[in-house]
C-alpha cells in the first residue's frame, strides 16, 4: 500500500494554493482570511508579552528534548511571560506544562487539520486557526523572544520565519535562542557558511544564541528581551467600551 501523509492543508488553503480560482473564490478566501485574522486578535488581545517556544509534536515524555522544554517554559513563566506555542503534543505540550503547572499563563495556537491536531492539556487559552500563515503570524505577534527546540520542517520554517522578519526590521531585534547544540550542529554549520560566504552579514549573525544551558537561555532573554524593551508586570485594565473581559 502506498505511503500516504498523514497530514495535509487544511482543503481551502490546499484548494488557493494548487490551482487557479475564479475572482469570486479568490474574494471568498481573502474573507476567510480576515475573518480568521480578527478572530484570533481578538482571543489573544490579552494574554500579555510572550515567549514563543517551537519544536516538534513527536517528541514524549520520556525524551530529555520533551524535559528540557518543561523545564524551559516554566523557567519563562517565573519571568512573567506567557509561554505561546503551536498547541499540539511533543515539545509544545511540555513547554505549556512547565509554564502552566508553576502558575504560569499558557496559550497555543492549533492548526486545522484533516488529522486534527487537538490541544494539550496544559493550556489556559488557545485558538484553532485553518491556515498555515495566519497560524504563523499569531505565533510570531505577541512574542518578544522565540525558543527554538529541536524539530523537523515546520520548526525550520517557523525560526527562518522570524528571522526574516527581525533582519528586514519588520518586527524589532527580538532575542532568537536556539536551545541544544548537538541537534542543531549542521545547521549552525550552515548559517556560519552563509556568513562566511556573505549571503549574510554579521550583523544578522548576531540574531541568534545558541546554547545547552536553561540558565544562559534565562539570562539572555532577561537582557535582550525584558531589559532592551522595559517590560514590567503591570496590570491592564479592560476597557467597557469594547466589551473587554480579563481574568
Amino acid at each position: 500500500m502506498e505511503n500516504r501523509p498523514k497530514f495535509r492543508l487544511s482543503k481551502s488553503e490546499s484548494s488557493f494554493i494548487r490551482e487557479p480560482l475564479s475572482r469570486f473564490k479568490n474574494l471568498i478566501f481573502t474573507f476567510k482570511v480576515q475573518y480568521n485574522f480578527i478572530k484570533a486578535f481578538r482571543k489573544m488581545h490579552f494574554i500579555g508579552p510572550c515567549v514563543t517556544v517551537f519544536g516538534s509534536a513527536r517528541f514524549g515524555p520520556e525524551t530529555i528534548h520533551y524535559q528540557d522544554a518543561e523545564r524551559i517554559g516554566a523557567e519563562l513563566a517565573k519571568l512573567g511571560f506567557t509561554v505561546m506555542t503551536g498547541g499540539g503534543p511533543g515539545i509544545m505540550e511540555a513547554a505549556n506544562k512547565g509554564a502552566y503547572e508553576i502558575g504560569g499563563y499558557s496559550v497555543g495556537c492549533n492548526i486545522v487539520l484533516p488529522v486534527e491536531q487537538k490541544p494539550n492539556p496544559y493550556l489556559h487559552k488557545w485558538i484553532y486557526i485553518p491556515y498555515f500563515f495566519v497560524r504563523k503570524v499569531i505565533l510570531i505577534k505577541y512574542s518578544y523572544a522565540f525558543v527554538v527546540m529541536p524539530g523537523g520542517i515546520g520548526t525550520l520554517d517557523e525560526l527562518f520565519e522570524a528571522l526574516t522578519l527581525i533582519q528586514n526590521k519588520i518586527i524589532n531585534s527580538f532575542p532568537v535562542v536556539i536551545y541544544d547544540s548537538k541537534y542543531h550542529k549542521e545547521l549552525w554549520e550552515h548559517i556560519q557558511m552563509m556568513s562566511k560566504n556573505e549571503s549574510i552579514t554579521p550583523e544578522d549573525m548576531k540574531m541568534l544564541f545558541v546554547t545547552d544551558s536553561v540558565e544562559d537561555l534565562i539570562a539572555h532573554i532577561k537582557k535582550h528581551s525584558i531589559k532592551k524593551f522595559g517590560l514590567v508586570k503591570e496590570p491592564y485594565k479592560s476597557k467597557w467600551w469594547f466589551r473587554e473581559k480579563r481574568k
